[in-house]
């Protein structure tokens, strides 16, 4: 019984640990959030600003007035969905090709396709920076979506070729004897079956996207297509040798919001399509 106890006691301290380790950069960036220029150039030590230094919520009005930033929040939410969008369409597709089909050389795709995902994205972006230039892909919302694509693809491929090897055979058949098309069956029965396995592969492709920083960087020059990780790096106020920490921290909490509130909303959904892939029966 004593030993229970211990057991317990460890295991809650131990979580405690993780949480504090995992969630003490993310209180940082919030306290940097509320302290003004002065009282970080002057080492307040505190997670909050002292009296009477100012900031406060000013720094998340400063910077959402700001043109460049609500500019790239519209730029990262469009780039981001549509990526996801082809990305899913196109990986449901394939994926249901590799898992129903017996064709040669399945396995090598697959493998193919694991290389590209694991392939460095840096060794990509100055090929591709000479090739968008020529191409006139170079700052523009299709210069950095097809880059996202080629690297959330394999991934979406992966995950939902092992749903689809999961479900039935026996199911699409019986749809295909009640009178339903190939096409019918695969939308009807097949998509809504694999549902998780698709929820995921959109949420690993969405946050690919949206957390993107050096496709952004490299491969735009103007607000035109920037998405908002690389345009926080161009926040330098008016002195540009003593960065707006501040304003970048706000800048930054209010790009995290959309991806905590996914993460908080579906989260069942993240868990169950990460997990029912991989359980047999």
């Amino acid at each position: 019984m004593a030993k229970t106890a211990w057991q317990r006691i460890g295991l809650v301290l131990g979580l405690l640990v993780i949480l504090v380790w995992c969630l003490l950069p993310v209180a940082w960036i919030i306290s940097l959030s509320f302290k003004s220029a002065a009282s970080i150039t002057v080492g307040n030590p505190g997670f909050f600003p002292a009296k009477g230094t100012g900031a406060g919520w000013d720094n998340y009005k400063q910077v959402w007035d700001n043109e460049q930033f609500r500019h790239a929040i519209w730029n990262s939410i469009g780039i981001s969905l549509i990526a996801t969008a082809l990305s899913v369409a196109l990986a449901t597709l394939a994926a249901y090709a590799i898992a129903r089909l017996d064709f040669k050389g399945k396995r090598l795709v697959l493998s193919v396709a694991l290389a590209i995902a694991m392939f460095p994205v840096v060794s990509l972006v100055g090929p591709l920076f000479d090739l968008w230039r020529a191409v006139h892909l170079y700052d523009t919302w299709p210069g950095l979506i097809i880059p996202y694509m080629s690297f959330t693809l394999p991934l979406a491929i992966w995950t939902l070729s092992a749903f689809f090897r999961e479900i039935p055979w026996e199911m699409e058949q019986a749809a295909q004897v009640d009178g339903a098309t190939s096409w019918q069956a695969f939308r009807k029965v097949i998509v809504p079956l694999a549902a998780p396995g698709v929820f995921t592969a959109a949420i690993l492709t969405f946050f690919f996207a949206w957390n993107d920083f050096v496709f952004g960087i490299s491969l735009t020059s103007t607000e035109r297509a920037r998405p908002i990780p690389a345009s926080l790096s161009f926040f330098v106020g008016a002195d540009p040798f003593n960065r707006p920490v501040s304003l970048i921290a706000a800048g930054a909490v209010i790009a995290t919001i959309p991806i905590v509130l996914i993460v908080l909303l579906f989260q069942r959904k993240i868990v169950a399509g990460l997990t029912s892939g991989a359980v047999k029966g």
